[in-house]
């Protein structure tokens, strides 16, 4: 059976046996898959540093009809991200985007904008040395492109605009409520954060201006996007709780 070839980012990947590795890959052609990776624990390997997290790689693989997993025949590194693999706070981040896309994307799915988005958010991680404007982005735009997110200008129970004032958000809920309808233990989103929802709707973020990394309202919007993932997911990200307070 001939080898099918992608350009993929790396996912996660796991020990297999005493040489080989579980490999979970997103495919720009294919979605995302998982295959096996024979003899990528060995200290001697083809692989090298193509398997890292999130790495950007040209994919080569052979996949047949009765079996779940993929055989990885070969893996060239197209572009890695070493500076921000090598940092603890940067690396939860990219763990982080890891996690979410393995919960949001069904397998064997394709799904283009995704990819293009992981691309760019992890560019920006590495390019910036900062990691609180691009996870803000990532979460907000992965919302986007699921079909989740919500009004921004209104309560989702009465429709009535929000102004000035903060609007508020859980992960029990799938939209915003005004103060008059808030439930207990709901979080403020203030008008800076659905200002910055705005610029993240109109603008790639290689082109949005680092100072808006130390804007209040870039947690609260990564914090009400990653509720929303969570809320209709219905699970938990377990790379959340490890972030860095923005």
């Amino acid at each position: 059976m001939p080898a099918r070839e992608t350009e993929a980012i790396i996912l996660k990947t796991f020990p297999l046996g005493e040489a080989d590795r579980l490999v979970s890959f997103l495919g720009r052609g294919s979605g995302r898959m998982r295959g096996v990776a024979a003899g990528a624990r060995r200290i001697k390997n083809r692989y090298g540093s193509t398997l890292e997290l999130l790495a950007h790689v040209q994919l080569w693989y052979v996949e047949r009809e009765t079996r779940d997993l993929v055989r990885i025949q070969q893996a060239e590194l197209l572009e890695s991200f070493h500076k921000a693999q090598s940092d603890y706070a940067l690396s939860t981040g990219l763990a982080l985007v890891s996690e979410t896309v393995e919960m949001v994307l069904p397998e064997h799915e394709q799904n283009e904008p995704m990819f293009r988005l992981i691309l760019l958010a992890v560019r920006e991680v590495e390019r910036r040395g900062k990691g609180s404007l691009p996870l803000a982005y990532f979460a907000f735009w992965t919302v986007r492109l699921a079909g989740w997110l919500p009004r921004f200008d209104a309560c989702a129970d009465c429709g009535k605009p929000f102004g000035d004032r903060p609007a508020f958000q859980a992960s029990w809920h799938p939209g915003l409520l005004c103060e008059e309808h808030r439930r207990p233990g709901m979080k403020p989103v203030s008008k800076p954060a659905r200002d910055l929802a705005e610029l993240f709707a109109r603008e790639r973020l290689d082109k949005i201006d680092a100072v808006f990394e130390s804007e209040p309202g870039v947690r609260e919007l990564r914090e009400a996007a990653l509720n929303w993932i969570e809320h209709h997911t219905e699970r938990k990200l377990a790379t959340r709780e490890l972030l860095e307070p923005s």
